[in-house]
């Protein structure tokens, strides 16, 4: 599959030169920074020299709940360097610091809290820019941004913080090594660089540069910043980690404990440029911490979705969104990196090449399959290994406009699935820009003579203002499109999407926005010649403390297995931040549903709930109830086919940033069964860690001598516990 790769690259040179393809024609004159003669401390002070003659900004301009207005509240950003580190600090003025929510948590979790932080883009092409977050208390949540601004949190680096609650609000620190991230190496580099500061109870988030959405993208329309005679630090790390699992199985009557396992795990990391990083793991460690909050699994028309949660894989995950993916696509990912269940080794190659492209390669094989056929007692597939091969790429134009293309196979046993294809982003003006993707699959499955081919298509314009926010496009996923490494929900449908909503901003202490907006998707499902369609009407308002209420009614169809059912539904949500120790958010919906049954569909009545709590006593402790409920009753004759209950605690005490002790106790009316889960972990860095937990699971079964049957009391089926170790070495 060389050749195509090969092609994708020159077109992508080609495609660089049409003029015309972006309408940021602004050329902002870059800021002048002055170096740091010595490095700051981080206590929280903010009187060290550095500081002193640091660039300040101070102009910040809310974007949330309304664009254009000063912020509320003073706040100072300072912005100085040296060869090897970007510093950064905030002074935040408060007019009831008391009100000031901050927790002690663990990295990541601090979306509830006030805090302050940047947008970097330290290649300076609008594609894509880093986030660093940091709360009162000095906790770190840093991840990637996208072209339009829409964060995810799962990339970790290495940095510093400090921050530090004072008399009238609370100051912060950063220091962040040039060495955690990706840049052009030159001389004079230029990067682009925004403040945020986020105030929950206000629910007001404010930035500068001001962004206005009539201006283009926000990575657009960040301040630009020129540095000079940074030092470029290779980055090679290596991570060895350590894991010892035992598991106990209650079989004929007794609990058996199988032997214990240990594995060892080598994970490196190496900066083949300052734009380039190649990752190699062997035998992983991919257990996963921070277990998958448990779903309904009962009447799907489709798999659950996971997210990816190892660390190997989400460094660069930005890089495999794709263009063109609308409201509802069937396409959910080209790339998830989760249908790579157990890799004995993986490779991944990432970053720019040129001021143009970019690229990321993931090779990996997986020994999931052939475990798998083993248990099964299939002798011919035991042991087998299936072979993943993806690529991605992005030939960058101006502004945030690019082209792309992607590469996806997994190969197994004889078995394949290949995809090919490319996507992209136009930008049409200030307020609008266009996008696209299409894709072809080869399938063969291990017993068939022929493979089979399959098209997907999807094109989407977008339109957006202070008032007004337009999306429509074309969506076309043939029967037979297939894809084994992504993520996809359904097959054999035309679709044509509309979304319109209109904004309001009342002057009002109450309602500080309210947008009424209208969604719709007329479809045909091709196997079966019929048309369904979809119409919502929704009314969404946005209070202080986080509070958004919304409340929407649905009139559609839906199309399965060869008959039209009728889908209308209603529904009511809502969330706040009630008090500064307390979070609820509740959803309700009811309406016409689907059995979805292959053979025998019928219609029904459905209603699902979804409630939860979250109380912070004190900064330490988080405790969080959820409750997850859904019930179907026939149409014919209104009898109940299921009840479906989820009741979920989760409780948290966070000893300081680096030590919490978390205990999850779940429990599943439907299927009778009680889950526990205990961790104590310890993070000094990222990679640096230390884990144990152990989890185990009850059941209403008895045991009566030659089976087991329905019994009423618990008894324990499974116990498993874990440990694991792991250290970076960064040189």
């Amino acid at each position: 599959m060389i050749r195509p790769v090969m092609i994708w690259c020159v077109s992508f040179f080609l495609l660089g030169s049409i003029p015309g393809l972006s309408a940021d024609e602004t050329i902002p004159v870059p800021i002048q920074l002055t170096t740091a003669a010595a490095a700051p401390v981080l206590d929280g002070r903010l009187d060290d020299p550095a500081w002193q003659s640091a660039r300040t900004f101070t102009d910040l301009i809310t974007f949330k709940p309304d664009f254009g207005k000063p912020m509320s509240e003073a706040t100072e950003a300072f912005l100085t360097y040296d060869a090897t580190h970007l510093y950064v600090a905030f002074r935040c003025r408060d007019a009831e610091p008391g009100k000031v929510k901050a927790s002690m948590s663990r990295r990541d979790n601090i979306d509830s809290d006030d805090y302050v932080g940047i947008v970097l883009d330290s290649f300076g092409d609008h594609q894509r820019g880093y986030l660093f977050f940091v709360n009162p208390l000095g906790i770190q949540m840093d991840g990637m941004a996208d072209a339009d601004g829409n964060g995810d949190a799962n990339f970790d680096t290495i940095w510093q913080t400090k921050g530090v609650r004072t008399g009238d609000g609370y100051t912060v620190e950063m220091a962040i090594p040039f060495k955690s991230l990706r840049f052009p190496f030159r001389k004079n580099l230029k990067m682009r660089i925004s403040f945020l500061r986020w105030i929950p109870r206000k629910s007001e988030q404010a930035i500068t540069p001001e962004f206005r959405p009539e201006k283009g993208s926000i990575l657009g329309q960040m301040h630009e910043i020129e540095l000079e005679n940074i030092r470029y630090q290779r980055p090679v790390e290596i991570l060895p980690a350590l894991t010892f699992g035992q598991t106990g199985l209650h079989e004929r009557g007794a609990m058996n404990n199988a032997k214990g396992k240990v594995d060892f795990s080598l994970t490196g990391k190496l900066g083949l440029t300052s734009e380039m990083t190649l990752d190699a793991t062997y035998n992983p460690d991919f257990s996963q911490v921070e277990a998958d909050a448990s779903q309904i699994d009962v009447n799907l028309r489709y798999a659950l979705f996971y997210s990816e949660k190892r660390p190997f894989f989400l460094e660069g995950m930005e890089m495999f969104a794709f263009g063109g993916r609308l409201e509802q696509y069937p396409l959910g990912a080209v790339v998830h990196t989760r249908t790579i269940v157990d890799p004995l080794l993986g490779f991944k190659l990432s970053g720019k090449m040129g001021a143009a492209n970019m690229g990321s390669l993931i090779f990996a094989i997986d020994e999931f399959p052939g475990d798998q056929a083993r248990l099964a007692g299939d002798d011919d597939l035991a042991g087998r290994n299936a072979y993943f091969t993806i690529y991605r790429h992005k030939y960058l134009l101006k502004g945030d406009s690019y082209i792309g293309g992607f590469y996806t196979g997994r190969d197994f046993a004889g078995s394949y699935n290949r995809l090919l294809g490319g996507d992209g982003r136009i930008r049409l003006g200030k307020t609008s820009f266009f996008e696209f993707n299409a894709f072809h699959s080869f399938s063969k499955d291990r017993e068939a003579v022929e493979d089979s081919q399959g098209n997907s298509l999807s094109l989407r314009y977008l339109f957006q203002t202070r008032n007004w926010y337009l999306e429509t496009g074309y969506i076309d996923i043939g029967k037979d499109f297939r894809t084994d490494v992504g993520y996809l929900t359904r097959t054999g449908i035309r679709t044509i999407p509309f979304f319109v909503m209109r904004s309001l901003y009342p002057k009002s202490k109450v309602f500080q926005r309210v947008d009424a907006f209208y969604w719709s998707a007329h479809s045909w499902d091709t196997p079966s010649g019929l048309f369904e369609t979809a119409n919502v009407f929704c009314l969404r308002t946005n209070l202080p403390r986080m509070t958004q209420l919304r409340i929407d009614a649905t009139l559609g169809t839906e199309v399965f297995a060869g008959r039209r059912f009728d889908s209308s539904f209603w529904r009511v949500q809502g969330s706040s931040q009630v008090l500064k120790q307390l979070y609820a958010y509740v959803y309700f919906r009811q309406g016409n549903s689907i059995y979805y049954d292959p053979e025998a569909p019928y219609a029904g009545r459905s209603r699902s709930v979804t409630g939860g709590l979250t109380y912070q006593p004190s900064d330490q402790w988080n405790i969080n109830l959820d409750l997850y409920n859904a019930s179907f009753r026939r149409a014919d004759d209104g009898s109940e086919v299921y009840d479906y209950t989820i009741l979920r605690n989760r409780t948290v005490f966070q000893l300081n940033k680096y030590l919490f002790f978390r205990a999850i106790v779940e429990y599943n009316f439907f299927r009778k069964k009680l889950n526990t889960d205990f961790l104590a972990s310890f993070t000094y860095i990222p990679g640096t860690v230390i884990h144990f937990g152990y989890g185990s699971i009850h059941e209403k079964l008895r045991w009566n001598g030659s089976e087991y049957e329905t019994g009423d009391s618990l008894l324990q089926t499974q116990r498993s516990l874990f440990f694991k170790a792991s250290y970076n070495w960064r040189f």
